[in-house]
């Protein structure tokens, strides 16, 4: 054992570690045998709950580190959390399981998965892998990619997955020729993927889950390790996680997929902590019935509710306690806290959406000049499109934002092609990385040459890899593309020897990126793009290069061998850390000290998990938030209610509630009432600065002043009436489409969603409006003379 891990700091005391907690969160930390449920309000310390309660199995209760499994949701909250138990029980803190559910069903496939069938080297495609894999599979069965488009179907088969639904089990169950083509679309996909030796990010789950089903033996290994097992954000859970959780847990299991006799192993002890009101991710596979259900999953059950609340002022508290108790079916709680009421909310009814963008940055410019930062400031709004309007209000009067999205590091074309070589490089059977840098630099190997090996590959029945290790056999191969292909295949041996050879992951890297010429090409170019890609390799070096020093084994790690000193983080270790980061994980870093910050513009959804001085939640009209398509549903109107807590509870000091008498929408100017969020405010919390009532004329106010960052907003005053506004836009928008006749029952194809079944019509003519349940993409509230509805 290395002297590091040997070297402990003294064990912290009961006392120390229990100092600062109130009652419930010391009952959470101290409790003892049976299931325990925290429901942990917004802002009132789960985390600290959390890192606390694991310090204390270890130096309290004797466990020993290895036997801890700790899920979270991000990876960042995983290093977060274990960095902070570290700090209060030592270097032992590292051999816990502290990672998200992916990571940790990775390491146990890396183990477990030839019992499948599967070779542990296996890739891991992402989202934009995924969905070219399906855009092959579209083309393979020779369906029309418009009317059967490759991101709507892998949607649908992500949601079968999400049920642990096999797609033998979707092809037993279709009804019509479009869940036909697209069952067998998720057969074929998952036959491709098998046949490179990969998992999509839903596999890595219910692969886990089948090893488990499959073969109880594996099951009780896992169960008899992990002794502690404790799930945060455990609201968010799909029914493959909540699946894995019982069974490492659960007393009563359910039966096995083969009647194999196992010694039963106890199970572990079960600490998960959510909040039901928080739930908002149902579009992704989260199942709300996980928490409120868990007291009937294990009927022996503690549960413990934290209602005191660290960051918020209680005037925001009360605004949102009042929102979410609108909803049915929850468990009563009442977040309060003992900062003292604070400052009002502020309300704001602005003409149209400009006038509202307008409003926030002069309060912003308003808070700058009295001492805040730009970077204390978010602005929140339901859907992406909407930040366009405060993006271009912001550019006009210098006001520096940032905006939560866009293109992500590893979304980057050269990142990708940089990581398909790697990939390619562990997994020669990864016939879609391999396919990607085949020609990557340009190197002679046509489309006609590719189409020559893969005809000779599947004729032979050996894969794309060894179909271009034997080209010379190849019928019909030109002599130059031969050349080219022997001398592409020399170079990948030579740094396969290198990994096999367990070169570190940024030497390898380096090697690829010089020896595929890849740079020379990048390097050569009179493209300034191409210099920003020669950074982002570089960085992508220096990411390797932070990784292969950590002392730490990388995610595939066992921690048994860990602690043993004999595993070494490698390059299917680095590979897993990229390809597991998750989209919350991409979150901007905070604002640098010197240069006063940028406000930060994101969605709602992604905002959870966030907190900011001032809030400015915007927006606020039904059929904008709450989204149109819930309006007519209760369970997503539920969700859209649950949206507003979390964006309510996000503000620590000051929060402003903005909504538009008039939205452009469809080129036409919309008319929305406000949003029924708002009316569920108490009204003596809120100080409206304008309301509906002092709206005489329909004009936006005079902005002839200079902001704080030096720059002239525009000047002059403009009047419209809302009959001229709707003219002007009636003359610039579409002409109109026939609009198809729909009735309730009736079956639709929709260019984006999907099939989807008619639940609702409203109006006739130019005015009618469908709802329509799209499944995985809920019931969405179409009007039929602009969507892309198809009768079927």
């Amino acid at each position: 054992m290395s002297e590091t891990l040997q070297a402990r700091p003294p064990r912290p005391s009961a006392d120390d570690l229990l100092a600062g907690l109130n009652e419930p969160q010391r009952a959470a930390v101290v409790h003892e045998g049976t299931p325990l449920l925290v429901v942990a309000g917004a802002g009132s310390g789960k985390t600290r709950v959390l890192t606390r309660r694991i310090a204390w199995l270890v130096s309290q209760r004797g466990a020993h580190p290895g036997s801890i499994l700790a899920i979270t949701f991000t990876n960042k909250a995983a290093a977060e959390m274990k960095e902070r138990v570290e700090e209060l029980v030592g270097p032992r803190a590292r051999l816990m399981w502290v990672s998200t559910f992916h990571s940790a069903c990775v390491r146990i496939l890396r183990k477990e998965i030839d019992k499948l069938g599967y070779k542990s080297s296996f890739t891991i495609y992402d989202a934009a892998d995924s969905k070219r894999l399906m855009t092959m599979v579209v083309k393979d069965l020779d369906l029309d990619p418009k009317r059967y488009q490759p991101g709507a179907i892998l949607h649908w088969v992500s949601s079968h997955k999400n049920e642990l639904r096999t797609p033998e089990d979707v092809a037993a169950d279709t009804h019509n020729k479009f869940e036909e083509a697209y069952a067998a679309a998720y057969v074929r996909y998952q036959a491709r993927l098998r046949e490179a030796n990969a998992l999509d990010f839903d596999d890595i789950l219910t692969l886990t889950v089948e090893v488990f089903a499959t073969f109880p033996e594996v099951r009780e290994t896992y169960r008899r390790r992990f002794r502690h097992v404790l799930v945060d954000e455990y609201q968010d859970t799909n029914h493959a996680q909540y699946a894995l959780i019982h069974q490492l847990c659960a007393d009563e299991l359910e039966e096995s997929t083969v009647d194999v006799p196992v010694d039963r192993v106890p199970p572990a002890e079960l600490m998960v902590v959510g909040d039901a009101d928080q739930s908002i991710y149902a579009f992704r596979g989260a199942n709300i019935r996980n928490i409120l259900d868990f007291e009937q999953d294990f009927p022996n059950a503690t549960s413990i509710l934290l209602e005191q609340n660290y960051r918020s002022t209680q005037n925001i508290l009360t605004a949102a306690n009042a929102v979410i108790g609108h909803n049915q079916g929850r468990k009563p709680k009442n977040l309060w806290s003992d900062a003292g009421a604070g400052a009002m909310l502020i309300g704001y009814v602005a003409d149209d959406e400009r006038d509202e963008a307008r409003f926030v940055s002069g309060e912003i410019d308003t808070l700058t000049d009295a001492g805040s930062r730009p970077g204390d400031v978010a602005v929140f709004y339901r859907t992406n499109a909407q930040s366009r309007v405060f993006e271009e209000v912001f550019v006009r009067l210098g006001m520096p934002y940032r905006v939560v999205g866009g293109v992500r590091f590893y979304e980057r074309r050269e990142v990708r092609d940089a990581l398909a070589y790697l990939r390619m490089l562990v997994n020669a059977d990864d016939e879609l990385s391999l396919r990607r840098i085949l020609n990557t630099p340009k190197r002679g190997i046509g489309d006609r040459a590719v189409e020559c090996v893969t005809s000779y590959a599947a004729r032979e029945r050996i894969t794309f890899w060894e179909g271009l290790r034997h080209a010379d056999q190849a019928p019909g191969l030109a002599t130059r593309s031969l050349t080219a292909i022997q001398g592409f295949v020399a170079l990948v041996e030579e740094l396969q020897s290198m990994v096999e050879a367990g070169e570190r992951a940024d030497v390898v890297l380096e090697s690829v990126l010089a020896r595929s010429g890849y740079l020379d090409e990048l390097e050569a170019s009179d493209d300034p793009q191409d210099g920003t890609r020669l950074e982002n390799l570089a960085e992508l070096v220096a990411v390797a290069r932070e990784f292969s020093d950590d002392p730490i084994a990388g995610p595939s790690a066992d921690p048994t061998d860990v602690d043993a000193g004999i595993v070494a983080p490698g390059l299917s270790d680095f590979l897993e850390r990229v390809a597991l980061v998750a989209d919350t994980d991409q979150i901007p870093d905070a604002p640098r000290e010197d240069d006063g910050g940028m406000v930060t513009l994101m969605t709602l959804h992604t905002a959870k998990g966030l907190e900011f001085p001032t809030v400015f939640l915007t927006g606020l009209e039904d059929g904008v938030f709450p989204h149109s398509r819930s309006l007519d549903d209760g369970g997503e109107l539920e969700e859209e209610r649950r949206l507003a807590y979390v964006g309510l509870t996000r503000a620590r000091e000051r929060l402003y509630l903005s909504r538009a008498l008039v939205r452009s929408a469809w080129g036409a100017p919309a008319h929305n009432p406000g949003s029924r969020f708002l009316g569920e405010v108490p009204d003596e919390l809120v100080d409206w600065r304008r309301t509906e009532a002092d709206q005489v004329h329909w004009q936006r106010p005079d902005l002839t002043r200079t902001t704080g960052f030096g720059q002239p907003t525009d000047a002059g005053r403009r009047n419209f009436t809302a009959a001229a506004a709707r003219a002007d836009a009636a003359a610039k928008s579409k002409p109109a489409r026939a609009v198809p006749s729909l009735a309730p029952g009736e079956r639709v194809l929709h260019d984006s969603f999907g099939m989807g079944t008619v639940v609702a019509v409203e109006g006739v003519a130019d005015k009618a409006v469908a709802s329509i349940d799209f499944g995985s993409e809920g019931v969405k509230r179409l009007l039929l003379r602009y969507a892309p509805v198809e009768k079927l």
